[in-house]
Formats: structure tokens, sequence, C-alpha cells
């Protein structure tokens, strides 16, 4: 399998003005020499790691994996290092400097289960992704199995992830390797993109705060009821929480999904997509509000509907980055700009969690409604779907 040319693959990045950050969890890290061995690399690649381990991927995606070798898993790695890439060009500027360094930024991720030295019960598969404040990109190859080397396999997940790389800068043909005449008869590349609407890029951009998805609205208005939460998936247990609050609230309700988060990387592109076309019908409003201080900028005087998970961390310090006075000061901010929140109970492997029992300031108490059991109980775990989807998929690759 030949790599394209890394001379002219790095000239034509320079051409374009792109800034890269390469995530490699071990298989496809033949791709890193292959671009910083090149003379002007460093106009182009600003850093490249090596997560091999699965504890190091969890502690840069902010938590285990349901896979470690997936599109899903290349797809956050990609974004992690898109932010990476925006925050080392720009040098800790704002402003203008920090717009110029999203647009130039680019996060290129591979992720692989390859053949090892013990048989693998699962597949071995290649899984490359790239962010960019464009588009998302990704390209996921099932090899046929014990047909190739170790370093033939390596060669080829470095082809898949330069190939995407090329792509997904726009780069022209004879920037990429001929992926086709390295792959055997039944193996094909899967990709998929999302070429993001002009409002998504301005969102990931910091020029919006706020984008409604199937509504006209500009800007949200005071005085709402909202849902936030990452749905991953929406369930019928969020829609019979969204259905007792409009009851309660006696108002309709609209659900809310930040494209950042304040310790696991972004949403890229395809997860947007993905997330929000669950909300067919129903009003939803992409942010950047990470915590719920901020949403409260977004969505000032508003009615706030959450489970007791996200109760709990309102005033957990641990979420405040180990500050008990900074914890405080946002529980005290919540309580005073929130209308209200109305708390839902929720299911847990020792039992029901009880809203109402948690401890948490009076100030949050007394501007709660504390949904009873008897009102709703429905024991769906997110994380247990989307489990059950994975294994259904086969997304998930051998030890």
């Amino acid at each position: 399998m030949h790599l394209p040319d890394p001379v002219r693959l790095i000239t034509a990045l320079a051409a374009t003005d792109r800034r890269v950050v390469v995530v490699a969890t071990g298989g496809g890290s033949l791709a890193i020499p292959h671009l910083l061995t090149t003379p002007g690399a460093s106009r182009v690649v600003l850093a490249a790691e090596v997560p091999y381990a699965a504890a190091a991927v969890d502690r840069l995606l902010g938590g285990a994996q349901e896979s470690y070798c997936s599109s899903r898993t290349a797809r956050r790695l990609a974004a992690a290092a898109w932010q990476r890439a925006c925050l080392l060009d720009a040098g800790g500027a704002d402003g203008e400097e920090l717009a110029a360094a999203r647009s130039r930024a680019v996060g290129l991720a591979v992720t692989a289960s390859l053949k090892t030295t013990r048989p693998k019960r699962g597949h071995h598969r290649i899984a490359a992704a790239v962010q960019t404040l464009e588009a998302t990109h990704v390209a996921e190859l099932v090899l046929t199995k014990d047909a190739r080397s170790r370093d033939d396999e390596e060669r080829l997940a470095a082809a898949v992830a330069l190939d995407l790389l090329a792509e997904g800068c726009g780069l022209p043909a004879d920037c990429r390797p001929r992926l086709a005449a390295g792959l055997l008869p039944g193996e094909r590349v899967a990709s998929d993109a999302v070429v993001a609407p002009p409002a998504w890029q301005d969102l990931l951009a910091g020029a919006r705060a706020a984008v409604a998805i199937g509504d006209d609205a500009s800007a949200p208005s005071a005085g709402g009821l909202i849902f936030p939460g990452s749905f991953d998936p929406l369930h019928d247990g969020h829609r019979l929480m969204a259905r007792i609050a409009e009851e309660i609230a006696e108002r309709p309700l609209a659900f809310e999904l930040s494209v950042t988060n304040v310790d696991k990387p972004m949403l890229d592109f395809i997860a947007i997509r993905d997330r929000a076309a669950q909300f067919v019908g129903q009003r939803l409003w992409l942010t950047r509000a990470a915590t719920f201080v901020a949403k409260l900028d977004v969505f000032p005087e508003s009615t706030f509907v959450m489970g007791a998970d996200t109760y709990a961390r309102l005033a957990d310090p641990r979420y405040y980055g180990g500050s008990a006075a900074v914890a405080a000061e946002a529980a005290d901010a919540i309580a005073s700009r929130a209308r209200g929140l109305i708390v839902f109970g929720r299911a847990r492997k020792d039992g029901f969690e009880d809203a109402a029992s948690l401890d948490v300031p009076p100030r949050l108490k007394e501007v709660s409604y504390f949904v009873s059991q008897r009102e709703f109980r429905l024991d769906i775990s997110s994380s247990d779907l989307r489990q059950r989807e994975a294994i259904r998929g086969d997304s998930t690759c051998g030890p």
C-alpha cells in the first residue's frame, strides 16, 4: 500500500492555510512520521498524539467509550483534535485571532483494531475522521481477517487516515493515496460526511450562541420551558418527562442540545445531524451553553426540566474545577435567575433515586418542583440503549 507523497500533501495543506492536530490510538500512527519527517511540516502540523492505552483515550474524551475502535470514537477524537488545533493556533488569543484559528483548524483521528500476537474475536477494523469548521468526514473499513501482516495493516490504516485528511481539506487527487488498489475483494471503505449549514458553522465558530432546528425563530425568548440534555439517544423517558413538564408549567416545551461540553469534546456535525433528526416535529435549540449558568444567558428567566443526575451536578464542586466557592456561586445564580426547575427522579442499579432527597443547597430546592415517583417512573438508561445499539450494529472491535 503506497502512502501519498508527503511533500505534495504538506505543500497542498500549507497552500490552503490549514493547521492540523493528529490523534492516532496506535494503529494508523504511521501517518504521524509520514507527515512530520517532511520538510515544511512545521507550517502545517501543530501537534500529534498517540493515546495508546484505553485509559489515555478515556482521559482525552472525558470518560469510558462503548467501543475504542469505531467511527463514533474516531469522530470524538477528531473533534478533540480540532479544538486543540484552535487553541494552539490562536495561542491564547481571542476575538478575530481565535475566529481565524477556527477556520484554519483541522482535527485528524484514526483508531484501529489490527493484527496482534494473539487471535482476535472481533473484526480487524480501521476508523478515521476529520473535523473542520465546515464539515465532519468519517471513513470505516473492515479488513479481511488474517489476510495481511501487521505492517501491511498499519500502512493501510495510515493510508485511510491520510486519504480522509486530503478529502476533508478539499485537496486534489494527486495528494491522495490509491486506496482502492490496496483493498482485497469484498473490502469497502464506508464513508459518511456532513457539510454543516452556515448556522451550525457560526455556532462552532462562536459567532452565534443558539440555533433553532425546525423553527423560524432567530433567537430564544425569555420565560421559556427548556429541557436540556445530550439525548444520546432521545427515548420514551425523555418524551414522558417533556409531556409532564408541559402539564406542570402550562406552556410548550423546547429541547436544548449543547454542542459544547464542560469535560468532553464538542459534538461533531454527524452527531448533531443524527441527534437533531430525533426531534422531527418538536422544537430544538442547538447552543454553546455547556453549563447551566451559560444556559441562563441564552434562555433568561426560563424554567428548566432535568433528571436527578443533572440536578445533583448543579452545585457539585467537581463540575466547577473542584471549587466549592464557584459551585456555591453557580447555585445562587441558578436559583435567582431561573424561573424554576422541574426535577424528575431516575432509575439506578440499586433502585429509584428520588430527586427531593438529594443534598443540594436550600436555595435550589426553593425554586424546584419535584415530580413524584407516582407521577413519573420509567426505568430507561441512555447508556444501556447505546450499548444495545452498538451490539446490534456490530460496532465494537474484539480485544
